[in-house]
């Protein structure tokens, strides 16, 4: 199932039980295995309506055949490879798919060119990939499948920090602390002086684009002299292996690994009280400016593939319980409904006007119209 053997190492450092939550383990192997855990060991879907534990069927999957491609943001990834794992298994195998994680722009570079079918994006796709996208003749069908925390992490020994502004957050990020803002000193007056040492997505992330946007208030604009890496995998192993360490992905990658990281709580402006990431916090508005919806987009030529389009309806029908077993936030049922219906009646192009999507609510996500 992974589109190459490198990735093979993601899933077995930090899909473990976690029975405090009842997180279920995802235990992967190599392309095409079925080793996910069984349907009825899945925890409850939480906003979503579909039975805890139950993954929804879809009619028509026993003629199916081929080969499904996906590739993009490296926060979605959990979700869409428990997602190709069901819908396989559910296919007897006789359809394969594959799933990459060359981070949201790299997947939408490939998306825009035709040469995957889905790309998994933490963020809406942009004007500039709209453009590539049309140039080649390419429409898309845009389908959000939950929402995310995204989430500010030290390492575990941190002692004196517990929560972070955004003010602060933007002094640590923006072009100008380059150079400046080196210790944790720096950033608040009684926290060491000792390096700050900071981890992030690559610049091809999602993450990086959306947190940039909401902290720095332009996507891309950051500091150059931090480690990158569209791996988020990476990003808590190197968080994890320096005490003075400071940095952030999604939630999906904190929550299995908070014994080896601490989560900072965000204090949003004009508040002067913390807010931590949590599905309440998301669903209740209250963690701003970091929670954002997830998506897949849907070429307009790979949909007419029976295969391609049962497949994005197998995502829709159980993307709710699947989201929730990685630690996302679910849509409500009605939303997911709503996506459906715009499969169906392949409406293509994009509610978001090729800008991200800073500060919008569950409810608003798919009321939205459509712009080519």
């Amino acid at each position: 199932m992974f589109a190459s053997a490198t990735l093979k190492t993601l899933r077995l450092p930090w899909w473990f039980v976690v029975a405090s939550v009842g997180l279920v383990p995802l235990l992967l192997s190599g392309c095409g295995a079925t080793g996910g855990p069984a349907s009825n060991d899945r925890p409850s879907g939480g906003a979503s309506e579909q039975a805890a534990g139950t993954i929804t069927a879809v009619s028509g999957l026993e003629s199916l055949s081929g080969l499904v491609t996906v590739d993009g943001s490296s926060t979605v990834f959990p979700v869409t490879e428990a997602v190709a794992e069901e819908f396989q298994q559910a296919t007897g195998q006789r359809v394969r798919v594959t799933v990459g994680i060359s981070g949201t722009g790299g997947g939408f570079k490939k998306f825009t060119r035709g040469e995957i079918d889905v790309a998994d994006a933490s963020r809406p796709i942009l004007k500039e990939e709209i453009e590539a996208a049309k140039a080649n003749g390419i429409q898309f069908l845009e389908l959000p499948i939950c929402f995310d925390a995204l989430t500010v992490v030290v390492h575990p020994t941190n002692d004196w920090a517990d929560s972070i502004t955004v003010e602060e957050l933007k002094r640590i990020w923006e072009p100008a602390a380059e150079g400046k803002v080196r210790k944790w000193s720096d950033v608040r007056p009684g926290w060491p002086d000792q390096e700050l040492v900071l981890f992030g997505p690559g610049t091809d992330s999602g993450t990086f684009d959306y947190f940039t946007e909401a902290i720095v208030g332009k996507a891309k604009s950051s500091r150059t002299d931090f480690t990158p890496s569209e791996d988020d995998n990476s990003l808590v192993q190197g968080v994890e292996g320096n005490k003075y360490a400071l940095g952030y992905f999604g939630y999906a990658y904190y929550e299995p690994n908070r014994h080896r990281l601490k989560s900072l709580k965000v204090v949003p402006p004009g508040k002067t009280e913390g807010v931590a990431p949590s599905r309440e916090t998301v669903i209740s508005g209250a963690y701003v400016p970091l929670s954002r919806p997830l998506f897949i987009y849907v070429s307009s030529k790979a949909v007419q593939r029976p295969e391609v389009r049962k497949f994005a309806e197998f995502y829709l029908r159980n993307a709710g319980t699947l989201a929730a077993e990685v630690q996302y936030v679910p849509l409500p049922q009605d939303a997911y409904a709503k996506a459906l219906t715009r499969l169906a009646k392949l409406e293509f192009g994009t509610a978001f006007g090729g800008h991200p999507a800073i500060g919008i609510s569950v409810t608003e996500l798919l009321d939205r119209p459509l712009e080519q």
